[in-house]
């Protein structure tokens, strides 16, 4: 087998799209393709059931009406007793170096005449394929007071401007903590010329989408708005700005953990 998927790190949370909604392959077509060039490699997939457990697993096949998927099971009868068990079975595995995840549920398990057992599942109606440049995502240190803005309806209609803190960032999108206000955002929003402060830099201006909005109770008990955001068409100029920032962050939070600063 010729993929490094023992080398890919936990499952992606899905509901959280703030970052990969746009990576995300939810067509007929698009998913099973993807899929049969998994099979064709002969991609090593590994399979999360839960509670930290996985096993190394292979996709071999695609029914004739390319609805059902077949996986290799585990040597192991108690592992595979588990993964039946389980609610959903994870796989994460890569491609061309591009980190591919996706789902299977209700597995059901059959067995070769020579005794080899097989998990059959119904195809994903997702999956997602995610380099690993773009699944990356910075938490903005506290010490940076990194900010940004956007612009809502307020309840007269008239234009308001929110502001708050920066809390995370990747070239996809970012997090802010918002006051209660933000509540009226809808998912799907666009919203134009918001403006986010990163430290040493000018101003970056961009257009965001809404993804979801959680809310978050403070030490202090009042409330505030965790607000994920995408990035819509941006600039390649503000991506590498963006990227930059990222690398060089971590690079300083290395050198402090290594005690170089």
């Amino acid at each position: 087998m010729t993929s490094d998927a023992d080398n890919t790190p936990a499952p992606i949370d899905m509901d959280r799209r703030d970052t990969i909604e746009q990576y995300i392959l939810s067509g007929h077509r698009q998913v099973r393709q993807l899929l049969q060039e998994l099979i064709e490699h002969r991609a090593l997939i590994t399979g999360h059931f839960g509670n930290g457990r996985s096993f190394l697993t292979a996709a071999l096949e695609l029914s004739d009406d390319e609805d059902t998927l077949v996986l290799d099971a585990s040597p192991d009868a108690d592992t595979n007793r588990r993964v039946l068990d389980a609610p959903k079975l994870v796989c994460l595995t890569q491609l061309e170096h591009i980190r591919i995840q996706f789902a299977l549920h209700d597995l059901r398990e059959s067995r070769e005449k020579n005794g080899r057992s097989l998990f059959h599942a119904s195809v994903p109606d997702e999956i997602l394929r995610l380099q690993r440049r773009a699944a990356y995502r910075l938490s903005v240190p506290l010490s940076h007071a990194a900010s940004g803005q956007i612009s809502i309806r307020g309840t007269a209609g008239t234009p308001a401007v929110l502001a708050g803190r920066l809390l995370d960032i990747s070239v996809g999108g970012v997090a802010l903590q918002l006051p209660p206000d933000a509540s009226q955002l809808v998912i799907g929003e666009r919203l134009q010329d918001c403006r986010l402060q990163l430290p040493n830099l000018d101003p970056i201006i961009v257009q965001l989408r809404v993804c979801y909005l959680n809310k978050q109770e403070q030490r202090s008990g009042s409330q505030m708005l965790r607000v994920g955001l995408a990035f819509v068409d941006l600039p390649r100029n503000i991506e590498n700005t963006i990227q930059r920032y990222i690398f060089n962050t971590d690079r300083e939070r290395a050198a402090r953990e290594r005690g170089g600063l």
